[in-house]
């Protein structure tokens, strides 16, 4: 009775945990739950732990009253397409539809629309306007689609599912905090797996890097163009992004350029599947003396790998360490490399 009087559990909760941490009992003598109660068990287990890390009581019945288990969560995660090794798919129909006119065009609107607030952002946080912009046209198409999923809902169905069990509880956590700290309530609302506003942060990433753009005291990265770009700057400069570097360049190669010996002999400690597939890492005059020429503006002395999207012969690029800072973004070729080149659209 005194870890009840402690956590404040209810009968569901008790069932769960017996369930989840003790002996197995025989089957005709297991108790069945419904799955309904067995979530609002568990979401007692988020609860009790969010109490412990300081959420007021008030906000924790906020936030998790009404709240149910959604099927149809479970089937989009379960439905993300995986990746066959080896055999990637080609980047160009990617490209097309993530480097398009209308991102461009609005990625332009952007620019000029924040023209009063660009200068300050780029000088405090050192990420360029035109990529901070991509971001935000590649996320959520400048907050033209944010999701309409209930945060507090999907987060606490995706923990309880288990899969990815410790990430989805420490951002249902954060969300409490979120709503702790003010966040208001009728905002809480994104994508299925819990990113939400025109950045797509999730909760724990709000909470160390969302920045009030403007002043007004108030970090809405939902509705504040000021706050978006300032918050999204943020995260960039705290995942390392140089100033003055390029995400990288397009290349030409020599026809009898030498790939074999480009190949990297380490594993990357994080994204191997990402990493696998670029070259080892030279200066740009060391990649120029082997033929392959940059087709834009970068220094001499930069560090950069060589990647071929679709192969041989079918384009190439040069990638700095501002490349796999995007990558922090999304763990994606595809996705870091058109982020780049939309920003490059954008500024054109």
């Amino acid at each position: 009775m005194k870890l009840l009087r402690i956590l404040h559990l209810s009968a569901p909760a008790l069932a769960l945990v017996a369930a989840f941490s003790g002996p197995a009992a025989p089957v005709g003598a297991q108790v069945e739950l419904d799955q309904q109660q067995a979530f609002l068990g568990y979401v007692e287990l988020l609860a009790a732990r969010a109490r412990g890390e300081g959420v007021r009581e008030a906000t924790i019945s906020r936030m998790t009253a009404g709240l149910s288990y959604n099927p149809r969560v479970i089937a989009l995660d379960r439905a993300q397409p995986g990746s066959t090794p080896g055999s990637p798919p080609a980047f160009a129909p990617y490209y097309r539809d993530h480097v398009d006119a209308a991102r461009i065009a609005g990625g332009r609107a952007s620019l000029v629309a924040s023209a009063g607030i660009i200068p300050r952002i780029e000088a405090e946080y050192g990420a360029p306007a035109k990529i901070v912009t991509a971001i935000w046209g590649h996320e959520t198409n400048y907050g033209r689609y944010k999701g309409d999923f209930d945060l507090a809902r999907s987060l606490a169905t995706l923990a309880y599912e288990g899969r990815r069990r410790e990430l989805f509880a420490d951002e249902f956590v954060a969300l409490l905090k979120m709503a702790d700290r003010g966040v208001p309530r009728e905002r809480l609302y994104g994508s299925w797996a819990g990113a939400f506003g025109n950045p797509q942060f999730l909760p724990s990433v709000y909470l160390r890097l969302a920045r009030d753009g403007d002043g007004d005291g108030d970090a809405d990265i939902w509705n504040d163009q000021a706050d978006t770009l300032a918050s999204i700057a943020n995260y960039f400069r705290d995942a390392g992004w140089r100033r003055g570097e390029p995400w990288g360049v397009r290349a030409s190669i020599p026809a009898t350029f030498d790939r074999l010996a480009m190949t990297p002999r380490l594993d990357a400690p994080s994204c191997p599947r990402v990493h696998v597939r670029h070259s080892v890492w030279k200066t740009v005059g060391e990649w120029r003396a082997l033929g392959v020429v940059p087709q834009a503006a970068i220094g001499e002395r930069t560090q950069a790998a060589l990647f071929e999207p679709d192969g041989p012969g079918n384009g190439a690029f040069l990638l700095t360490g501002n490349y796999r800072v995007i990558l922090h973004y999304n763990c994606s070729n595809y996705y870091a490399l058109s982020v780049g080149l939309l920003a490059d659209e954008i500024a054109r």
